[in-house]
């Protein structure tokens, strides 16, 4: 199967983002493997509109959101999108030069539906001493656990994945009540679209190829213990929220079940043999408390679907 081109898709929000875009889009300009298209969607707001309309090179679609919201967005690039792949990226992240060569050569089946790899953290001020790399996916990235090299999975991430076009047409879109809104840290869109998928077709597969690598930025207001807290949160109620009873529950929750599974069997016993040191019984803490918090948002989500 050969696939050519390639429509990027970058989704913005707010004016105080430029600086990261303008750096995001130029790390697209240098890839070894040229995009078809690069399509910044904003959201539809008149200020937004111009302020960026303004300031991005005509070598960028720019287009607008029919609704608020990451999913929203990202449904909107799709759907202008005439690429017969389409990337998504983060407007705080920077690519490898190499990222979407990487990406493209895994679409080597017609039953490849999606393809994502590694998202690597740049921290603003450094990784915080209590904040281990199993927690990484708290700031959208790659998290210490994940296959160390290429595999299919459940489900690829959001800053640094990929999908054959055709498959939302099939398929249908991401959901607009789950993912992040502004600052509400929800999410969860990419993962309920692969179960999806693969629910309505097993056939077809998702790859994660950990040589693709994007770049993200991890400010300090995300590097703090508050960001810990709301965004394990999130992911409990977004995990709650996208829990279909048509699925398997072993199988909708087969990627949870087996990182508790790596907590309690590797990353915590692994500390403990090193308790003797602040670094390892902070990481242990916070491990505890990021999955503590997770459970408890999945138990609320869990109610507030029942209410409905």
């Amino acid at each position: 199967m050969v696939l050519h081109k390639v429509s990027v898709i970058i989704s913005v929000y707010s004016k105080d983002r430029l600086e990261y875009l303008l750096d995001c889009l130029d790390s697209l300009r240098r890839q070894s493997f040229k995009p078809f298209e690069v399509i910044v969607v904003l959201d539809p707001l008149r200020d937004i509109v111009d302020f960026y309309k303004s300031r991005l090179d005509s070598d960028v679609k720019v287009i607008v959101s029919n609704g608020f919201g990451l999913s929203n967005a990202r449904n909107a690039g799709v759907k202008n999108a005439e690429g017969d792949v389409v990337a998504f990226i983060d407007d705080d992240a920077v690519a490898d030069r190499d990222w979407l060569k990487n990406l493209m050569k895994n679409y080597w089946s017609p039953y490849v539906a999606g393809v994502g790899g590694s998202i690597r953290p740049l921290w603003e001020n450094g990784r915080p001493i209590w904040f281990p790399e199993e927690l990484d996916w708290v700031v959208g990235c790659s998290y210490k656990g994940l296959p160390e090299g290429k595999a299919f999975v459940r489900n690829i991430i959001g800053c640094n994945m990929s999908f054959q076009r055709w498959i939302f047409e099939k398929f249908g879109y991401f959901r607009v009540d789950v993912g992040r809104f502004g600052k509400l840290l929800l999410g969860s869109e990419e993962t309920e679209l692969c179960i999806r998928v693969q629910s309505e077709n097993p056939m077809l597969k998702f790859v994660y190829d950990p040589s693709a690598v994007v770049y993200h930025r991890v400010s300090h207001e995300r590097a703090s213990f508050k960001h810990l807290l709301r965004r394990s949160w999130g992911e409990g109620l977004s995990k709650a929220l996208i829990t279909n009873s048509r699925w398997n529950p072993s199988t909708t929750l087969s990627t949870e079940s087996w990182y508790l599974k790596y907590m309690a069997r590797v990353a915590i016993p692994s500390r403990l043999k090193r308790i003797h040191k602040m670094e390892n019984i902070l990481h242990i803490y916070s491990m505890l408390i990021s999955s503590f918090t997770v459970g408890v948002g999945f138990l609320v989500g869990k109610i507030v679907r029942l209410l409905r």
